[in-house]
């Protein structure tokens, strides 16, 4: 009997083929997958062993070629994933080599050795100007000094800072500070 069972739900499937192509074209939104689903369903019916009760057989077949697209579609992505990680290599990567970063920690070097290297007034003012982003007038205030002389002691240590990093002769650039105002 239980051969039979398997032999009516085969017959079930070949007599209404379309309408479950379509039904499963509708749910799984693949023509395609609705029919390979079906064809796998077809071969998975072939099978010994009792299906024990099916209520509905046509709602049995479905929920069969359902799991198995589903099973489909996740391995789809998987192998998708796994393609992913073989082209990650050609990927170029963002962070610098080790030679660009020991440049890079030796460049940061000398812009701070120039930094420390302006007198202390100049390097107040182009930190305040550059890091705290305070207003020329805050930092006139805040030093008591003119906003004109805020700029020329700012113009100053860029040219301080541009002429060592350039490898320009700025020897004794310290002592030479601007003159106030």
């Amino acid at each position: 009997m239980t051969e039979t069972a398997w032999a009516t739900l085969r017959e079930l499937l070949a007599d209404r083929y379309e309408d479950f192509k379509i039904r499963l074209t509708r749910q799984l939104g693949s023509e395609e997958l609705a029919r390979e689903s079906l064809h796998e369903t077809w071969l998975s019916l072939h099978r010994q062993g009792d299906p024990g009760q099916v209520k509905s057989p046509v709602a049995f077949l479905l929920r069969i070629a359902a799991n198995i697209a589903k099973d489909r579609q996740r391995a789809e992505r998987r192998r998708a994933r796994g393609s992913e990680v073989d082209t990650a290599p050609e990927i170029a990567d963002p962070a610098p080599d080790p030679a660009r970063e020991v440049q890079a920690r030796l460049d940061l070097k000398v812009v701070e050795d120039a930094i420390r290297s302006l007198p202390a007034r100049s390097r107040a003012i182009l930190i305040a100007s550059r890091l705290e982003r305070a207003t020329h007038q805050r930092i006139a205030d805040r030093f008591g000094i003119s906003r004109r002389t805020v700029l020329y002691e700012l113009k100053w240590a860029v040219e301080q800072l541009d002429a060592r990093l350039e490898n320009k002769d700025t020897a004794g650039c310290a002592s030479e500070s601007p003159k106030s105002s």
